[in-house]
């Protein structure tokens, strides 16, 4: 049903925030049509037109952090191998692994996004991941895929992990900008803020 206004807009987005933040899960997709409506859907596979503005993390995440500093410790020495593989700051390596799972291996997102690096069915299929819940094939492919984002963007941080959440033709769409979507806004600053401290 279209709003008939911009402030009824906000106010139902300002809604489906609350009900994120309050641990509701669900994922809000917003479409403009040509005269300005705004619709708003929790359903997926709508079509393109929808664009993702609010992404909910793993139904496990706010758990998962309970028990982050036991698992960082588990993984910090494969998370070490795979970046010194690849030649890749461990530290980025990490902070993304926190924001997307918590460090939980088993994590899933209601978008179908699965493990530590929260890998999509088209991001595993793309890096040869047999099985995404296995822990070495998961930061594997997260860290390629992150590594080849870097290079795409010139080894911006911010652009690179902007992309790993919200897709490289999303950045790419915007003029290699970060997306105007609050909730990768939200998750670039979340992955600094952590790069920061890990440092």
């Amino acid at each position: 049903m279209p709003l008939p206004s911009k402030s009824s807009a906000k106010r139902l987005l300002l809604s489906a925030s609350l009900c994120l933040s309050a641990g509701a899960q669900g994922d809000v997709y917003k479409f403009v049509d040509a005269e300005g409506h705004h619709y708003y859907s929790n359903q997926t596979g709508l079509g393109p037109e929808y664009r993702l503005i609010i992404k909910t993390p793993p139904r496990t995440y706010t758990q998962d952090l309970k028990k982050m500093p036991l698992n960082k410790n588990r993984y910090g020495d494969l998370i070490s191998r795979v970046a010194e593989r690849h030649q890749m700051d461990p530290r980025l390596i990490h902070a993304v692994i926190q924001a997307e799972s918590a460090y939980n291996p088993s994590a899933v997102s209601p978008m179908g996004a699965v493990g530590m690096m929260q890998l999509m069915p088209d991001t595993a299929k793309r890096y040869g991941v047999s099985d995404r819940y296995d822990v070495e094939q998961n930061i594997e492919a997260g860290t390629r895929y992150l590594k080849d984002l870097l290079a795409l963007f010139g080894a911006d941080i911010k652009l690179a992990v902007a992309g790993f959440n919200a897709g490289e033709g999303a950045v790419i769409k915007y003029n290699r900008t970060i997306p105007p979507y609050p909730e990768t806004q939200h998750y670039v600053q979340q992955v600094l803020s952590i790069y920061s401290r890990n440092g």
